[in-house]
């Protein structure tokens, strides 16, 4: 019986790379032909690209690959496809690389940076064929995580991220409770290959209707009060972009403009069909996303537990980006204090989101930059991980729906206050990136 064509044909063909590197031989990469050269410096950006990377890592690895190799290249790079061109002498090779899709792995981001600072000394003992072989080793490597381990990373995030928004002790139940579930269900759709729009929609469905279905049933059985229902939007947290957002604001400061616009693009579709999906969901079951009830915790006390809280959000986002525990660890601990320091400076000296952001991300880009040249860990896969706690999630869900019930004054204060944080994030790393790599300081 003949198989259904979804599962056969696919939209975007694969590259066989190995069809275009001489099987037969051993010279080394540096002698080897401009086409296979050049096909190994586009694998190299392709790969990066395809874990989340900014089109400015992507760009520094393929010129280091291309210098060691003796070629220059020139490439122009968006979200899911890259062109490039590479020179030696007289001859050159252009070719375009896309993607099927795109996503974070920053597991995979840290082996592809070891690949890259390595491929200097091994370049006049290994052929092309053999770094493609170690390419298709690191392409190979599996998620660190099963779906259910991901499921209960997203509940304490989430979790973790409702009480830093205010939430109590059972808002937290909840919102694990909604998190853990849509996040869970949404690795199974992705693992089915389901379209980006659809997993949305569903994860994002699920994981409120589980809020929901939890807070009906302890009002029901518990005689629970009706206080709790603002939760609901944390539990969808899990969902925003904020990867994609963060480096789309530095592509952008550094004029990538293509890869910037791109990225930012694809972040706004994903809030956009999120924020709407969980409008659609409040309106079903009558839920509204007001304040929370105030927290009676000492200012002490509050302090410890948003460090607490921090941490593991932090922890629960990174190994969603399957980062390994000990990624995971540097960034929530270089998380929690700029978290905290950013919370307090708004609380206690009234100080507005936007500087806040920017002071925080600020803290966490300096932080990194002194732990990661400690730890030998690549920048981006803790700067960003632990920055994307402070992605206003619940900002960006309340403009969408006072915007929806035609409350266009009160949404377009909270789009306001959504627009200041998310430029705020990106130019807080930019500026400390800035002040410690010369590197970056000096080059477009």
């Amino acid at each position: 019986m003949e198989e259904p064509r979804y599962k056969t044909a696919k939209q975007h063909m694969e590259v066989n790379w190995h069809a275009i590197v001489k099987i037969d031989t051993d010279i080394p990469a540096i002698d080897a032909e401009l086409k296979e050269k050049a096909t190994l410096v586009a694998r190299v950006g392709s790969m990066l690209l395809f874990v989340g990377t900014s089109a400015w890592r992507v760009r520094s690895s393929m010129n280091k690959v291309s210098r060691t190799l003796g070629i220059s290249s020139n490439v122009d790079i968006g979200l899911t496809t890259l062109t490039y061109t590479c020179i030696e002498n007289d001859h050159h090779y252009t070719q375009t690389v896309v993607l099927p899709t795109t996503g974070v792995n920053t597991n995979k981001l840290m082996l592809l940076e070891y690949f890259v600072e390595e491929f200097q000394e091994k370049a006049s003992e290994y052929s092309t064929k053999q770094f493609h072989e170690i390419l298709d080793k690191i392409e190979a490597e599996k998620g660190n995580y099963e779906p259910w381990m991901l499921g209960l990373a997203s509940g304490f995030a989430c979790g973790a991220f409702t009480f830093l928004l205010g939430g109590g002790l059972m808002e937290i139940i909840f919102a694990f409770l909604g998190a853990g579930i849509g996040n869970y269900v949404r690795k199974h759709l992705l693992e089915k290959k389901i379209t980006l729009l659809m997993n949305v929609i569903i994860g994002v469905a699920t994981a409120c209707t589980a809020y929901v279905g939890s807070v009906k049933l302890c009002e029901w059985i518990f005689n629970l009060s009706p206080t709790h229902h603002a939760g609901y939007i944390c539990s969808m947290l899990f969902i925003i972009p904020g990867f994609p957002l963060i480096t789309g604001g530095i592509d952008l400061a550094k004029l990538d403009l293509r890869s910037g616009i791109e990225r930012i693009t694809y972040a706004m579709l994903i809030i956009s069909v999120a924020t709407l999906t969980g409008w659609v969901t409040a309106l079903i079951f009558n839920f509204n996303p007001d304040d929370f009830p105030e927290l009676d915790i000492s200012t002490p006390v509050l302090i410890i537990l948003r460090v607490v809280a921090s941490f593991i959000g932090i922890f629960g986002f990174s190994m969603m980006f399957n980062s390994n525990l000990f990624m995971a660890f540097c960034a929530s601990v270089i998380g929690m204090f700029s978290n905290v320091l950013r919370l307090e400076l708004t609380d206690e000296l009234d100080i507005p989101s936007g500087i806040t952001s920017f002071l925080g991300a600020l803290t966490s880009g300096l932080l990194a930059s002194i732990i990661g040249k400690k730890i030998g860990l690549p920048r981006i896969s803790i700067t960003v991980p632990s920055i994307v706690i402070m992605v206003p999630g619940m900002f960006m869900y309340k403009a969408a729906y006072f915007i929806g019930l035609n409350d266009t004054s009160t949404g377009i204060l909270w789009l306001g206050k959504t627009i200041l944080v998310v430029v705020a994030l990106p130019l807080g790393l930019i500026i400390a990136r800035i002040l410690t790599d010369s590197y970056f300081r000096h080059r477009s």
